[in-house]
């Protein structure tokens, strides 16, 4: 019994369908033991419906006898609102400055699929549009009403 125990638990981002055995992902997992090659396979079939190299939040369980299981999340609030605000970044100086905007709109249909996410499920949708607003003034994102724009 002692040979299946959880002997460490990490988190990263990896991305859809292209998680391969090179720097970062290699080196992290490598060290704690666990096959790569086996790892990516698993991990890119499970992504496989995500455009590739989209950011998936990955926690990955490492146990004694060198075994693994691992959980993928959706993509940050942060890849959704810089996909529909068409930036590649946020503001240096949020509050101050703004690089783009997006509609209420958008920020339901974004909500509406953070809602799949384990994070969110007992949330109700209004909350998780608040989270994401939130998300957007802290990157200097503005948020707009639909009939505004």
């Amino acid at each position: 019994m002692s040979k299946t125990k959880v002997v460490g638990r990490f988190t990263m981002f990896i991305g859809a369908n292209s998680a391969a055995p090179a720097p970062p992902l290699g080196p992290a997992l490598g060290q704690r033991g666990i096959n790569i090659m086996d790892f990516c396979k698993q991990f890119n079939e499970k992504t496989k419906e995500f455009k590739k190299g989209v950011p998936i939040p990955t926690a990955v369980e490492v146990k004694g006898d060198r075994s693994f299981s691992f959980k993928t999340g959706m993509p940050p609030n942060s890849y959704f609102l810089k996909k529909a605000a068409n930036v590649n970044k946020g503001a240096n100086k949020p509050g101050k400055e703004l690089v783009g905007s997006v509609t209420l709109r958008q920020i339901y249909e974004i909500a509406a699929i953070k809602k799949q996410d384990a994070k969110f499920r007992n949330t109700p949708l209004q909350s998780v549009c608040k989270s994401i607003i939130g998300s957007a003034r802290s990157m200097g994102i503005d948020v707009i009403s639909d009939n505004n724009s």
